[in-house]
């Protein structure tokens, strides 16, 4: 007679715990008196693992479980009518509903698959109980955005893997108005998204500092087979602190911009900067006033706004979009 073939490590420990724990839940309410050894055999596990498991529903699932020292084994002191799941409430619900929806802009991404799966765990373990009825509030609430930026899946997984790996990477990037690439060898060190659109923040051995790469920019990539060390005191928030989006500079830029009676209720319905003053104007407009690092957001910003606001200071944002409004005439010429 053949032996029992004997579970690897990788079977043992492949059934999820709360799978697990239903499992133990059962035979208490069959009256199996399951203890730590007869469970570690049943569910291919250890006994310390059967242990803590006993022991995570005694104390953090509050279950009625007693040890019966007669009988060698575990029971419930009272009735428990069902095996606990994940408890939320109708507002807990919902937020997760209007999470679930934000999450859609990462439709198509490689994060897709791993988010739905999260979210269908999430939902298989909620209570019967709950009266939220989600086809009406599916109905009622989404999000949009006007423009949505093209990625090559390919490459954005691979941005991705390289970043959380620290694997350095090799890049064709094209700059904007430029036709051909220009080799970058870089560290990526965060990969984040800004406003909708996704950045690579990475430290380019080319220019020997942190630079920002747009990923639809990036015409190839590879990794060149050296890992890297992130430092310690790279902070995105940092970075991005005196920044207008996502463009940072060297200098510090008193930025003061007027707005007319027409837009100053839009410009007082955001936070627009960290560093923002808002000042009434006796004309029914808005005075903002901002500390920025750079000067080219916030120039393509004013510009955007077709007349209803002006840039007070500095004099060269003023000039700037001075410049940019008398190219705009001439092209419509």
């Amino acid at each position: 007679m053949k032996p029992p073939i004997q579970p690897s490590v990788a079977s043992r420990h492949s059934r999820p715990p709360m799978e697990r724990m239903l499992q133990i839940h059962q035979a208490i309410q069959a009256g199996d008196y399951p203890n730590a050894s007869t469970l570690a055999e049943s569910l291919e596990v250890s006994s310390k693992t059967a242990q803590r498991d006993l022991d995570f529903l005694r104390d953090r699932m509050g279950l009625p479980l007693a040890y019966d020292s007669q009988r060698f084994g575990y029971y419930y002191t009272e009735d428990v009518n069902a095996f606990p799941t994940l408890q939320i409430t109708e507002g807990e619900l919902f937020a997760l509903l209007v999470a679930e929806k934000a999450l859609q802009q990462y439709r198509g991404t490689p994060f897709e698959k791993p988010l739905v799966s999260a979210f269908q765990k999430m939902a298989a373990a909620l209570p019967d109980t709950v009266s939220l009825n989600l086809a009406d509030w599916n109905q009622t609430i989404s999000f949009r955005t006007s423009a949505e930026p093209l990625l090559n899946l390919e490459v954005f997984d691979l941005l991705a893997r390289a970043t959380a790996r620290r694997l350095q990477l090799r890049l064709i990037y094209r700059k904007p108005g430029r036709s051909e690439g220009e080799a970058r060898v870089v560290d990526p060190y965060h990969l984040a998204n800004i406003n909708g659109e996704w950045f690579l923040f990475a430290y380019c051995h080319l220019r020997h500092d942190i630079r920002t790469f747009a990923p639809a920019r990036m015409t190839a990539v590879q990794l060149t087979g050296k890992t890297f060390e992130r430092p310690k005191k790279f902070s995105l928030d940092n970075r991005l602190k005196d920044s207008f989006s996502v463009l940072s500079g060297a200098g510090q830029h008193a930025v003061v911009i007027r707005f007319s009676a027409r837009a100053a209720d839009y410009i007082r319905e955001k936070k627009w900067h960290p560093s923002q003053q808002l000042r009434p104007l006796k004309s029914g407009g808005l005075e903002l006033r901002l500390t920025l690092s750079s000067l080219a957001e916030i120039q393509r910003w004013i510009l955007g706004w077709g007349g209803e606001a002006a840039p007070v200071k500095p004099p060269e944002l003023v000039r700037a979009v001075k410049q940019a409004a008398r190219r705009t005439l001439a092209a419509l010429r």
